[in-house]
């Protein structure tokens, strides 16, 4: 691994001359580099297998750049110069539009990939986040896999559906992905980057080897994305299958499907990245949004902005979109970048601390910060209905109801709800796992007529039952509540006790 090397900064270590602290600082980056160097060179060498060996290479090569990158941000203190922050410009941020006419073949050109890294632990689910079941039996990925096949039928295309993986999710995937091999759809998964997570202190590696346990590594964001469909062959295959753009987002947004709409908006503008955002509402106060930065498009993200200039960020004054994290890129377009090593993503740094108390940083990109690297990048303000995320069970509760319609693996809003955007659900903590979740409904409420509910405490829903306006219910501590079949709440407070027993 001899390519691995310490990159220094001669023009700023000119400038720094006479700066002490600055020197100090320099030294101290220098030496950590040439540490970290000689223990991923002595973990690559550990490797037996050639092939094993040239992809841990890879993905330790593009973590020492990380790694150095890091460490010199860190010494620069360097940050954005709030001054130089201003709204994006009309040119930058386009209205979505429904077009005349769009001709389907150019679906050919397209590939769809969601990102498939994530577990179910925060909603009481052991395996990948994409197997829990959301809505008539039907997983995250069957219903992506419906929405494809659907596609490639309706208008006699071939649209490759993948899937990038982390060491998390991997196995299990492959295992269940074999369920759609009969299907009208051709299913590619490859896995995202493997990174050693960095102890906080001395800032040496936490694995040993290349083969120490799962605890001392993780997948480091989606920012990730370009690296890993570089380093695992898949770009140049795709672009070698005639594939001229991909599609790309999150699992678990069920609101982020094919739009010929969008497609066509980034042919005709020639935009080699487009994306999608949608109107900032306060439960989206912390979502990255596009700026205007010297004259180019770039993200912004909270981790990014000064302390004394947050409630400006949260604010929907200035600020009034935020990312839905679907993105459209041009496939050739991310073979230059990547080939000019021109990718400088801005780092988040994700303190974690190890079950036996280790304090460690990971290392981590996100995809929407590459928007400054494209040429003629763009977003698009899309209507509120792509970004439909399932985070928790109270979103959960939303996609099962009847406010929503499924067909072709799609969710459709129910026209007769005649309130702008979906209710706001919050299911406190007996509704945190999806078996407790499952086990308090017989049946999901009608919510058609929802605009606000919050539970709380020992509370369990009957059959048929209706809520509308805004319902708060509360079982305080010891008290149970449980709302008879066929109960209709409308603008009420449940409080106390409630319990209606069949004799």
């Amino acid at each position: 691994m001899a390519t691995l090397a310490a990159q220094p900064n001669v023009e700023a270590s000119a400038r720094q001359r006479g700066h002490s602290a600055m020197d100090f600082k320099s030294a101290t980056t220098g030496v950590a580099a040439k540490t970290m160097r000689n223990e991923l060179n002595r973990m690559v060498q550990g490797v037996t297998d050639p092939a094993k060996r040239k992809i841990f290479d890879a993905e330790m090569q593009s973590f020492f750049l990380l790694f150095n990158r890091y460490l010199t941000d860190r010494a620069k203190g360097e940050k954005l110069d709030w001054e130089k922050i201003n709204p994006p410009k009309p040119e930058q941020v386009r209205p979505y539009k429904v077009l005349d006419k769009v001709d389907p073949s150019i679906l050919n050109k397209l590939a769809v990939l969601k990102l498939n890294g994530g577990l179910g632990t925060t909603m009481g689910c052991v395996g990948p986040k994409s197997i829990i079941e959301v809505r008539e039996g039907m997983t995250f990925l069957d219903l992506s896999v419906r929405q494809i096949e659907h596609l490639n039928s309706q208008y006699n295309v071939n649209v490759p559906f993948i899937l990038m993986n982390s060491f998390n999710t991997d196995e299990d995937t492959a295992r269940i992905i074999q369920k759609y091999q009969n299907h009208n759809i051709n299913i590619l998964t490859f896995n995202q980057s493997r990174y050693p997570r960095v102890d906080k202190e001395s800032l040496l590696p936490c694995p040993q080897d290349a083969d120490s346990d799962k605890a001392n590594w993780y997948p480091p964001g989606h920012g990730d994305i370009f690296d890993a469909l570089t380093n695992s062959g898949l770009l140049d295959k795709l672009i070698a299958a005639g594939k001229e753009y991909i599609f790309i987002s999150n699992v678990d947004n069920l609101g982020a499907v094919v739009d010929l709409n969008i497609m066509q908006t980034m042919l005709d503008s020639q935009a080699e990245y487009v994306m999608e955002v949608t109107d900032k509402t306060k439960a989206d106060i912390k979502g990255g949004t596009i700026i205007d930065y010297e004259g180019k498009a770039r993200l912004l993200e909270v981790a990014q902005v000064p302390k004394d200039h947050l409630d400006e960020f949260c604010s929907t004054r200035k600020f009034k979109i935020f990312n839905t994290n679907n993105i459209w890129c041009n496939l050739r377009a991310i073979k230059r970048v990547m080939d000019e090593d021109a990718l400088s993503l801005e780092i988040i740094v994700n303190n974690k601390v190890t079950d036996k108390g280790q304090a460690v940083i990971q290392l981590e990109t996100a995809i929407g910060a590459a928007i400054k690297h494209f040429d003629s990048a763009i977003g698009i303000n899309v209507p509120r209905s792509r970004f439909l995320p399932v985070k928790s069970c109270s979103d959960l509760l939303l996609i099962k109801s009847k406010l929503y319609s499924l067909e072709h693996g799609v969710l459709t809003m129910d026209k007769s709800r005649e309130f702008g955007g979906t209710p706001v659900v919050k299911l406190g903590d007996h509704f945190k796992k999806v078996a407790n979740f499952e086990k308090r409904f017989k049946s999901i409420p009608n919510i058609t007529e929802l605009d606000h509910l919050t539970v709380s405490g020992d509370v369990s829903f009957g059959k048929g039952v209706r809520l509308a306006g805004t319902c708060i219910i509360v079982a305080n501590e010891g008290n149970k509540i449980t709302i008879p079949d066929g109960t209709s709440l409308e603008n009420k407070l449940v409080t106390g006790n409630l319990s209606i027993i069949d004799h």
